[in-house]
């Protein structure tokens, strides 16, 4: 099978919608009817994180219109039982836990580059510590390391966050839980991924995906600025996520609507009679517990 066949399926354009019918869509797309958590993050295929929490977390926000009476802070107190996984993808967020495998394997974050190879020696102690003691909080390692602090933007950080975080983004640990917000690690371990060339592009096809999924529909300028988010989640799939750009318009359903080119994935139909959006009201704050 070629690469070519792997990343452009045939999809015919369309270009009969109305910009009204194009919103009509995204809306009712978006806020579909409210499912269980697990389900909900699964659909939605991503789910963005956020600390900041005037009016709420991002993430409570956004599950409190998907999820069925769903309470502030319930995605942080269900996720040690849940199949989903945090992890940097086109930002920091929820991912579904079968989606880890085409994240990986990616190198050193950007971060480490100025202190290579210090960090990497680093790195590969603190990553034999989570291995022998389990689920591990990041002042365990404080405490047993005297990494020192490195600057950064203008200050200084704790190195040993920093490293725990860097070995989170490389897959070589896992978020187990939070206590009161803070990342306690383990350590895991990934299959190798196949690394044909078409393997690799449909790797990044998949991903490429997940993205039109969830924020269709798209003007062209926004996916590419979302294509380039992705080239930097997964910088090993950067050559492949551009072809992906490149065929979009062969992958993905597509309009030009005033005068800009609109994309979605392809078997939707924006003026199907499912995608009528409601007038209903909703808050936008979730319930406390």
């Amino acid at each position: 099978m070629s690469t070519r066949a792997l990343s452009a399926p045939c999809v015919t354009p369309v270009s009969h919608f109305s910009l009204q019918q194009i919103r009509r869509y995204a809306i009712a797309r978006s806020l579909f009817k409210p499912i269980s958590l697990q389900r909900a993050v699964a659909r939605l295929g991503f789910l963005q994180a956020d600390p900041m929490r005037a009016p709420a977390r991002a993430q409570d926000l956004i599950l409190a219109q998907r999820v069925t009476d769903y309470r502030a802070g319930e995605l942080e107190r269900r996720y040690p039982r849940l199949a989903i996984e945090e992890a940097f993808f086109i930002n920091y967020g929820f991912v579904p836990r079968e989606t880890m495998g085409l994240l990986h394997p990616r190198g050193e974050p950007r971060a480490w580059d100025a202190w290579v190879p210090r960090m990497q020696a680093h790195a590969g102690d603190v990553l034999a510590f989570v291995r022998e003691h389990g689920r591990t909080h990041p002042r365990d390692v404080q405490a047993h390391f005297d990494h020192g602090r490195i600057k950064r933007w203008g200050g200084s950080l704790n190195a040993s966050t920093q490293l725990l975080e860097g070995l989170h983004y490389r897959g070589l640990l896992r978020v187990a839980r939070r206590e009161t917000g803070t990342r306690v690690y383990q350590a895991i371990e990934h299959a190798p991924p196949e690394d044909s060339p078409d393997a690799r592009l449909a790797r990044a096809g998949r991903l490429m995906d997940i993205v039109v999924q969830l924020y269709a529909t798209l003007p062209a300028a926004s996916l590419g600025y979302l294509c380039g988010l992705l080239r930097y989640g997964v910088p090993h799939l950067a050559t492949e996520v551009r072809q992906i750009q490149q065929d979009a318009r062969s992958r993905y359903a597509n309009a030009g609507v005033d005068g800009r080119l609109w994309f979605w994935p392809q078997g939707e139909n924006p003026v199907a009679a499912r995608y009528r959006a409601d007038d209903r009201l909703r808050s936008s704050r979730p319930s406390t517990p």
